[in-house]
C-alpha cells in the first residue's frame, strides 16, 4: 500500500515548474520575435551633398520620407573607395587590415573569413546579396564562399547599365547568380531591385540578412527618360544623368519597402542605409576603360560634398564621411546622431544584436554603438578612427573633435572638426602637443596593419 504525500505538495512543485517553463518559454518567444529582419543598403559614390536631407539637388522622395523616420547618422565614416568600404562592413575591421585601400578585383578577404553575412547565418539568418560584390571579381572568389546563402548582381565593380560588362579586361564578364555567370535582359538598378524583392516574398521561418549594394550612382550611367524628367530642373545634363540615376535607385529602394510592408515584415526589419565613398568630382561618363562606352551619353557627371572638403579617393571629409541611415520602426524616433561612426561598426553592433558569439577574437575595429543609438549610454571616450589613403601612403585619424592627415612626405594637416567641418583651416603649427599625439595614434593603427598581414587571426584554425 502506497503511502500519500501531503495533500497540495505534488501540485505546488509542479505548478512551480511549469510556471518556470512557460516564464522561459516566453522569454524565448519574444527574443525570437525582437531578432531583426536586417536590410543594407549601400549606394555607390552617392555623396554628402546629393541626398535631401542635406538639401541635395536630386528628387528623391523616398529616401527623404525614410529620413524624416529615422535616425540620421551624421558622422558616418567610410573609406574613400569602394571596396574597402564593403571590406570594412562586412568584416568589422579597417580594410587596410587586408591590404585592401583601393577598388580590388583581386580576393579580399582569406577564405575563413568570418564575416557579418557567416556570423548571422550561424545563429539562423538567411544570407542574400542582390549587387555590387568587388571584394574578389572571380566566381570562386565571390559572395557564396563568404557567408551569403544567395547572391547576384556585379562579381566586380560598377557596371553598364545595360550590358552588365564591367571594364575591359579579365573581369569584364562579371554578372551572376551564385557565381554562375549569366546573360540577362535589363537596366542594372531594376534587375537589382527585382531579385532582393523575390528574395524577400520567399516563405521562411528564419529572419533574413539581405545585403544590397546597388551599382548606382557609378558610372557609366545611362537612365530612361522618365527618370531624367524627373529631374529636369537640373540645367546641367551631366547633373541632369547622375540625378537620374539618383531618383531610379530611390525608386529601386522605394519597391524594396513597399515589399517588406505587403509581406508584413516591415516592422520588423531594421534597415541601415549609406554611400560607400564621397562623390566624385567630374567623371567622363563614357569611359572607355568600359566596352560598349559609345552607347553611354558622352558627358560629365558628378557633384560636390559640401559643405565638406574634397571628393572620393581622398581623406578629406568629403571623401570619407558619407550620408546614413537607421530604421527600425516603433524602435527609433527621428533625430540625428553627431557621434563619429565607421562602417566597421555594424559588424559588432548588429551581431551583438541578434545574439552571436565570436569564437575567438576577431580583432575588430568597429565597436557595439547600440547603446549610442538608442541613447542608453554616451561616449565615455573620445573615438580614434583611422584609415589609409587609396595610395596606401597617406593616412588619417580622427579622434574626438580632432582630425589630422599625414600625407606620404609627411607634410600634416590637422583641423578641428567641431569648428570647422569644411577644414578650411590647417592648425597644426598652432597645437604641435596634439600632432604629435595624433602621429602616435596613427603610427600604432598602422602596426596594425603590418601585424595583419603576418598573422590574420581569420587564418587561424
Amino acid at each position: 500500500m502506497s503511502r500519500s504525500r501531503p495533500p497540495g505538495i505534488v501540485g505546488e512543485s509542479s505548478l512551480r515548474l511549469v510556471a518556470l517553463l512557460i516564464a522561459a518559454s516566453a522569454t524565448l518567444s519574444e527574443a525570437a520575435v525582437e531578432r531583426p529582419n536586417i536590410l543594407i543598403i549601400v549606394a555607390d559614390d552617392l555623396g554628402w551633398h546629393d541626398v535631401p536631407w542635406h538639401k541635395g539637388p536630386y528628387a528623391m522622395p523616398i529616401l527623404d520620407r525614410l529620413a524624416q523616420q529615422s535616425l540620421r547618422l551624421e558622422a558616418h565614416y567610410v573609406h574613400p573607395m569602394c571596396s574597402p568600404t564593403r571590406a570594412a562592413l562586412l568584416s568589422g575591421r579597417y580594410a587596410s587590415r587586408f591590404g585592401c585601400v583601393g577598388a580590388q578585383n583581386e580576393r579580399v578577404f582569406p577564405f575563413n573569413t568570418i564575416t557579418l553575412a557567416s556570423a548571422l547565418k550561424s545563429v539562423g539568418y538567411n544570407t542574400a546579396l542582390t549587387g555590387k560584390w568587388h571584394l574578389g571579381s572571380l566566381p570562386e572568389w565571390g559572395p557564396n564562399k563568404f557567408g551569403f546563402d544567395h547572391s547576384f548582381g556585379s562579381l566586380a565593380g560598377g557596371v553598364g547599365p545595360y550590358d552588365h560588362r564591367y571594364k575591359t579586361g579579365p573581369y569584364t564578364e562579371t554578372w551572376h547568380r551564385n557565381g554562375q555567370r549569366i546573360e540577362e535582359k535589363g537596366h542594372v538598378t531594376d534587375l537589382i531591385a527585382q531579385e532582393a524583392i523575390e528574395f524577400l516574398r520567399r516563405d521562411r521561418k528564419a529572419p533574413f540578412f539581405l545585403y544590397l549594394p546597388f551599382s548606382a550612382i557609378h558610372i557609366p550611367i545611362d537612365e530612361p527618360q522618365q527618370w531624367l524628367d524627373k529631374n529636369a530642373h537640373l540645367s546641367d545634363p551631366g547633373a541632369r544623368l547622375r540625378g537620374a540615376c539618383a531618383s531610379h535607385m530611390d525608386d529601386a529602394i522605394g519597391r524594396v519597402l513597399a515589399t517588406l510592408d505587403a509581406t508584413g515584415q516591415r516592422d520588423n526589419t531594421l534597415v541601415v542605409f549609406f554611400g560607400d565613398n564621397g562623390a566624385h568630382d567630374q567623371y567622363g561618363n563614357d569611359d572607355h576603360q568600359y566596352p560598349n562606352a559609345d552607347r553611354y551619353p558622352a558627358i560629365k557627371v558628378g557633384n560636390d560634398n559640401l559643405p565638406l572638403r574634397g571628393y572620393k579617393s581622398g581623406l578629406y571629409e568629403g571623401g570619407i564621411r558619407t550620408a546614413a541611415l537607421l530604421n527600425w520602426p516603433g524602435h527609433f524616433q527621428s533625430r540625428a546622431i553627431d557621434t563619429p561612426l565607421h562602417a566597421c561598426d555594424w559588424m559588432p553592433t548588429l551581431t551583438k544584436l541578434v545574439g552571436y558569439q565570436p569564437p575567438r577574437d576577431l580583432r575588430w575595429d568597429g565597436v557595439d554603438i547600440w547603446p549610442w543609438l538608442t541613447g542608453e549610454s554616451g561616449t565615455s571616450e573620445p573615438r580614434t578612427l583611422y584609415c589609409l589613403g587609396a595610395n596606401s601612403r597617406d593616412q588619417t585619424v580622427r579622434r574626438g573633435p580632432w582630425k589630422l592627415i599625414v600625407r606620404s612626405k609627411g607634410e600634416a594637416e590637422l583641423f578641428n572638426l567641431s569648428a570647422d567641418v569644411a577644414e578650411s583651416k590647417n592648425v597644426a603649427a598652432e597645437h604641435p602637443e596634439r600632432v604629435a599625439e595624433l602621429k602616435q595614434k596613427i603610427k600604432e593603427l598602422a602596426a596594425r596593419d603590418r601585424e595583419s598581414k603576418v598573422a590574420d587571426p581569420h587564418t587561424s584554425p
